[in-house]
């Protein structure tokens, strides 16, 4: 994975001693809350309803073993032994005291890691599929890229103060595991008819109150030209985008207004300006990052593990790991393993001190000390190799990571809700406790097959719930809690929005309202459709008609 060099460590270490004197100016009142807040926001500190909370940045979600022992580390001293892994692929860590900020930088720094630009209205962290670099589907490794755009965003001088945040997500995949249509910017890398490798460009995606696909504005920008094409767009938004109306103000907002195709030719023009200059991206520059991107010493190994097939046969709960949690790499004898953080009846995404610590440890002996935040605020494991696979999941059922959810209707994603967040409206953490209680059986998991359920607890959208299958909103009814559902959403490559499909129910009910459309959903489909298949093959109707009906 990528190291920093002299000039990123500087950076960092400059930036915590930076904050450590505004943390005491506000500390002495020198300072007031209004005039601390956007420069406590632009390190990634925010106030919620009980403490503060810092968001740490995983570029495009890869951390080393080190990284996480220090994590863990940090949770223990500082907060209450527990992290939270975010849809961003970043930490979050909910009880943190300002007065021991300056002494947290300090420590994360040591290990390359720091919260710049986690929030405020800027470029946030680059996002990334999480299987980069290993997928056996992949065209090329997309954390090349991203590196290049974590470097020219840090601190860019134009870009810092934009009409509102902006989010970037990377894919080298047809599959998209990255979610690139629900971003501000999206990109995609492929090979063309003339075997070129470039990049689809779509913009203006994002969910929130105003949700949006992103739209293709380039089908194919020739890699050399990223950062020059990317810094078109941002020019033309930071010159156009609103800044009298924040719910109006991200780009998705203005590309919608000004509409697809006038906007792809702003970009354009204000592209033709700029796209030979310095920001174009020599062979020689991108060799010099992808080396520090050069995979592991592999070992030759035969793809077949023969030992594997007796190891499934005596532990059942070994056989369902194994066929919920692996993904095929692309060299033979390995395999990437996905790590729940998911587990029945437990917040989606939380990982305690004692976990990280043990993950670092099993990332060392098992995956050449590297792991992966993923979107599904879980874990990977890029690089095992199958002959270890039985000898992993044995630690990882030690420490309570060996759930086999990946996927299925337990794994989960779910905002911080009411219990932490100041803006939310309904709670959500328990709600996706009990709904992960409710589908515990794991035959009856299997048996439904892969799902995606996201709750959020307000309309900010923090849990994705309208590119869920199964989506739940939390909202305020006159001081009550009730839950909309809404179907059909994706995040893939075949990305879409779902709707709200009726009046709300409470905490109770909406559970009780997931499993009857699980149970309407597998008297409906055919020939192994997924829920989603089965959704948009029949729409709404079914599912409103049957569920919303009076029990005779």
């Amino acid at each position: 994975m990528y190291q920093y060099d002299e000039y990123d460590q500087d950076f960092v270490e400059q930036r915590a001693r930076q904050f450590s004197r505004q943390v005491e100016r506000r500390i002495s009142g020198e300072l007031t809350e209004d005039q601390f807040k956007p420069l406590r926001l632009m390190n990634g500190l925010y106030l919620q309803l009980h403490a503060y909370m810092l968001r740490i940045n995983v570029p495009y979600g890869c951390l080393s073993s080190a990284q996480m022992r220090k994590l863990g580390h940090v949770a223990r001293l500082y907060d209450k032994s527990y992290g939270h892994l975010t849809t961003r692929q970043n930490m979050q860590l909910n009880w943190i005291r300002l007065t021991d900020m300056p002494q947290i930088l300090l420590e994360l720094a040591s290990v390359e890691m720091h919260g710049i630009q986690s929030s405020g209205n800027c470029i946030r962290n680059i996002t990334a599929d999480e299987y980069a670099g290993v997928a056996a589907d992949e065209v090329e490794d997309p954390r090349i890229y991203c590196e290049f755009l974590r470097q020219w965003s840090s601190l860019h001088p134009e870009f810092s103060f934009l009409p509102r945040k902006f989010k970037f997500a990377v894919t080298g995949s047809p599959n998209d595991r990255a979610a690139v249509k629900a971003h501000d910017i999206g990109l995609r890398l492929y090979r063309n008819d003339q075997g070129e490798v470039g990049f689809e460009v779509f913009v203006g995606g994002g969910l929130g109150r105003t949700p949006f696909i992103g739209k293709l504005i380039r089908d194919f920008l020739p890699t050399e030209h990223l950062l020059s094409y990317c810094e078109a767009i941002l020019r033309v938004y930071n010159q156009l985008g609103r800044r009298d109306n924040k719910y109006k103000a991200r780009i998705k907002v203005l590309v919608h207004e000004t509409g697809e195709e006038a906007f792809r030719e702003l970009v354009e023009k204000e592209w033709e300006a700029i796209r030979d200059g310095t920001l174009s991206l020599p062979e020689e520059d991108v060799a010099l990052i992808r080396a520090r991107f050069a995979p592991p010493k592999y070992e030759d190994l035969e793809d077949d593990t023969p030992s594997l097939e007796s190891q499934r046969a005596e532990n059942p709960g070994f056989n369902d790991w194994m066929d919920q949690q692996l993904a095929e790499h692309k060299q033979a004898g390995y395999t990437i393993v996905n790590i729940s953080c998911t587990p029945i009846g437990k917040p989606p995404g939380d990982i305690s001190s004692e976990q990280m610590e043990s993950v670092a440890d099993l990332a060392e002996t098992y995956s050449f000390g590297e792991m992966r935040v993923t979107h599904n605020q879980n874990l990977v494991f890029t690089d095992v190799r199958k002959k270890d696979l039985f000898s992993l999941w044995q630690d990882l059922v030690k420490v309570e990571l060996a759930t086999p959810n990946h996927g299925l209707i337990s794994d989960t994603i779910c905002c911080p809700g009411l219990d932490y967040c100041a803006l939310a409206n309904a709670r959500s953490i328990p709600l996706a406790e009990k709904i992960s209680t409710a589908f515990a059986d794991q035959e009856r998991q299997k048996e439904i097959g892969e799902i995606y359920i996201n709750m959020s607890g307000c309309i900010n959208a923090c849990g994705h719930h309208h590119v869920g299958n199964i989506g739940i909103l939390g909202v305020d009814k006159k001081n009550t809690e009730l839950y909309q559902l809404m179907l059909g959403g994706s995040a893939k490559e075949d990305a879409s929005l779902g709707k709200i499909l009726g009046p709300g129910f409470d905490e109770d009910g909406v559970v009780t309202a997931i499993e009857k459309l699980i149970d309407i959903y597998l008297d409906l489909r055919k020939d192994g459709e997924t829920f989603l298949e089965t959704h948009r093959r029949l729409g709404d109707g079914p599912f409103k008609e049957r569920l919303y009906s009076a029990p005779s």
